[in-house]
């Protein structure tokens, strides 16, 4: 029997499509092994989203051709479907799969497989409205506590840095029908938390008639029977309507934890990567939502060293994260992707510069974090169990993002417990389990 090897760089998007093909994989024979494993075939999942990312999917595939040089390696997803060429002359590296023929990757490869074929192959085709994510139901529980639903794939939002759109295509959103089959069918599996995810997953619903995200949780938690929770991925500023707020505020079931992303404080660099919001916009959303939904952690995701940041800019977003009820930062340093506006801007930020302001926002990030924690002690949150770190001793996570470490003499792995906050580790927290 064939074996099975993966590695995924980038978001949860690509992570959920692992999980999808590992599924296919299985159904068509194949054991999943680990990627340090000598295996038959090995898949690398792409992410194009810095040069970074780029040079780590080079870097990955080399180690599986090196590993077993007779494997069929083969390089999927959004560093393929961006830049093909790339990857043509990789030594070793037999297919290139794209992200529109993702959900076919499985099938593609065992008739490769099958047919004894050695040459190098391309399935690179462009990304149309009509590649609506097909519903993906899962056999079994996969080892993962949490489960992940992409409810919708694509971006057209082109914003001046971003290179997603073109790796990503159109906004298409998957049927409301299929969401609640795959839900369901996780509920059914044992999953007691669910997260909702997308490239833009605050857009589900556009190209559908009279559906959007809200629509959506209000039917899936309406119809969908059972003991779980929903986590919403990363959503925009301008997507948190106040009907999508009120009824997060009021529905329980819906985890206290949004992440929206920032990117810049400053008002001259958020209009040039063309953001359609201000930074008194997202102050105003930051303030009001945790008005309406008490103990709620905001995560965001920031850039450093877009081009022409200047200090003064710089300023500009540390102090509007100082001020902000923020619980977590994600800091990116800006990287030059071609074919976006922003790689025609000058001048170019120093790497040194955006290293030292990249610094400077972590170690802002780690205070706000141990901030909100701490205002959390005493407190007796709702968790999941994620991982048993030694006997006896577990992590999980709260409903409003905080990494709580328990003792448990039971194997409560994956799930719903009620913990309460003692003292506030490192990077965590430590908790009491409550017994019911």
């Amino acid at each position: 029997m064939e074996k099975v090897a993966f590695h995924t760089l980038g978001c949860k998007v690509n992570q959920v499509e692992t999980e999808q093909m590992k599924e296919e994989f299985q159904k068509l024979g194949y054991d999943i092994a680990d990627f340090t494993d000598v295996a038959d075939v090995y898949v690398i999942n792409t992410c194009t989203v810095t040069h970074v990312s780029d040079r780590k999917c080079r870097s990955m595939i080399r180690r599986a051709v090196k590993r077993n040089p007779h494997a069929i390696v083969v390089a999927a997803g959004c560093g393929v479907q961006a830049n093909p060429d790339q990857f043509a002359e990789i030594e070793g590296l037999r297919l290139v799969i794209g992200n529109k023929n993702k959900d076919q990757l499985a099938m593609l490869v065992d008739q490769y497989v099958r047919s004894g074929e050695k040459t190098f192959l391309r399935f690179v085709e462009p990304i149309e409205k009509q590649d609506i994510p097909g519903m993906v139901i899962y056999s079994h529980h996969h080892k993962r506590t949490r489960a992940f639903v992409k409810i919708q794939d694509g971006c057209q939002s082109f914003c001046s840095y971003c290179i997603v759109p073109m790796a990503r295509g159109p906004v298409r959103s998957k049927r409301p029908e299929d969401v609640m089959a795959e839900i369901r069918q996780l509920v059914d599996l044992g999953y007691e938390e669910i997260v909702l995810t997308g490239i833009h997953t605050g857009f589900y619903g556009i190209d559908l008639e009279n559906w959007n995200l809200n629509r959506l949780l209000r039917t899936l938690l309406q119809e969908v029977d059972g003991d779980y929770r929903i986590r919403l991925s990363s959503i925009e500023p301008r997507e948190l309507t106040d009907e999508l707020l009120d009824f997060i505020a009021l529905e329980p079931r819906i985890c206290r934890h949004l992440h929206i992303p920032l990117q810049s404080g400053s008002d001259r660099v958020l209009q040039s990567m063309g953001r359609r919001y201000d930074r008194s916009y997202y102050q105003n959303l930051i303030q009001s939502t945790a008005d309406k939904i008490p103990d709620t952690a905001f995560t965001a995701d920031v850039m450093v060293g877009y081009p022409t940041e200047e200090e003064a800019d710089f300023r500009d977003t540390y102090e509007l994260i100082h001020d902000l009820p923020i619980a977590d930062l994600h800091v990116f340093k800006y990287s030059m992707r071609q074919g976006t506006r922003a790689a025609l801007i000058t001048p170019q930020v120093d790497e040194m510069e955006k290293h030292q302001r990249s610094e400077r926002l972590i170690e802002l990030g780690n205070q706000k974090k141990q901030a909100f924690i701490s205002s959390m002690l005493g407190k007796t949150l709702t968790v999941v169990v994620e991982r048993e770190l030694s006997q006896d001793l577990y992590s999980a996570l709260s409903d409003n993002y905080i990494d709580i470490v328990f003792k448990s003499r039971q194997d409560l792995r994956g799930k719903l417990v009620n913990v309460t906050l003692t003292a506030v580790g490192e990077n965590n927290a430590n908790g009491e389990l409550c017994i019911r």
